[in-house]
């Protein structure tokens, strides 16, 4: 049986705190304390949960949402943090003495994920590096990553998308709850900006209606989505479509369901705060998080 969003809502904060109170689960899933009590009763009802505890049949449940696997896209060059990158992928570089990659692999980990993809290109030996403290990623190599864009990185990992989470691997993750066990639809994380020159969304209700680079009152993209299983086996097809389109590989992959088949596609904003996670984009920018960098 189908979950409906506040029960799902209830189930996943069960999984997460054991003894809520019904005014810690209104706080935590943003309900009025009426919809909180109809809701535990629906659960109770259905055997999902008993006595203020998710019970199995509530976890099995809540399976369908579990998040299967990560997959990060982290086959480019990083050239505008030029010198670092010269002789270490992007994802690889320290901040603050930590790989940026190891923020988000470090969250997927404690979310229980296990089936993670790195898509490697630009240097790809050196990612062999992360296998002593992931012994569980598996590597898949995109040898077009110097002649396409990121795009290409997709088109590696395309039936890998159901149920998955897509990172760019180049971003630092402050908030590592963030990454979470269940996720009841397919998202894209944003903040939100009065203005924007970079990548952003426009929003009604809830679902994300436009992407765009530079917008006034949106959402500025971060580039971390998940997809779940119905829209990534469309993506499977989709990203090979576009791929194959004139001027087809200059596209970023996220462009494929935010843009080129927008119509087949319902995503949700998920919001976080503009300091969660920082996209290190320039050499300037990675000075200013690290001093070590400013010699």
């Amino acid at each position: 049986m189908e979950l409906n969003r506040k029960q799902f809502e209830i189930l996943k904060i069960m999984t997460e705190s054991k003894s809520a109170t019904q005014r810690e689960l209104q706080e935590l899933a943003g309900m009025s304390l009426g919809s909180v009590n109809r809701v535990l009763k629906e659960l109770y009802a259905l055997g999902y949960a008993e006595n203020g505890a998710i019970t199995e049949h509530g976890i099995a449940a809540l399976e369908p949402y579990r998040v299967k696997r990560a997959v990060f896209i982290a086959a480019g060059f990083g050239s505008r943090l030029v010198p670092v990158t010269l002789n270490t992928p992007k994802p690889l570089v320290r901040v603050g003495g930590v790989r940026i990659i190891d923020t988000l692999l470090d969250a997927v980990v404690a979310a229980g994920i296990t089936e993670i993809y790195i898509v490697r290109g630009y240097l790809s030996e050196q990612f062999d590096q992360l296998l002593y403290k992931y012994p569980m990623l598996k590597f898949i190599e995109n040898p077009a990553y110097n002649e396409a864009n990121n795009i290409s990185s997709a088109m590696c990992a395309r039936y890998l998308l159901s149920n998955a989470y897509v990172f760019e691997a180049d971003l630092v993750l402050s908030k590592q709850s963030l990454i979470e066990r269940y996720q009841y639809s397919s998202n894209f994380l944003g903040f939100k900006v009065q203005r924007t020159d970079d990548w952003c969304f426009k929003v009604k209700d809830g679902i994300i209606t436009e992407q765009k680079v530079g917008g006034i009152d949106c959402y500025q993209e971060v580039g971390i989505s998940y997809w779940n299983e119905s829209d990534g086996h469309k993506l499977s097809e989709h990203i090979a479509s576009a791929y194959a389109m004139p001027g087809g590989k200059e596209r970023y992959w996220d462009q494929v369901p935010m843009l080129v088949f927008k119509n087949d596609y319902k995503v949700e904003i998920r919001e976080c705060a503009k300091g969660d996670v920082v996209e290190i984009d320039t050499f300037r920018e990675l000075k200013a998080l690290d001093s070590t960098y400013d010699v």
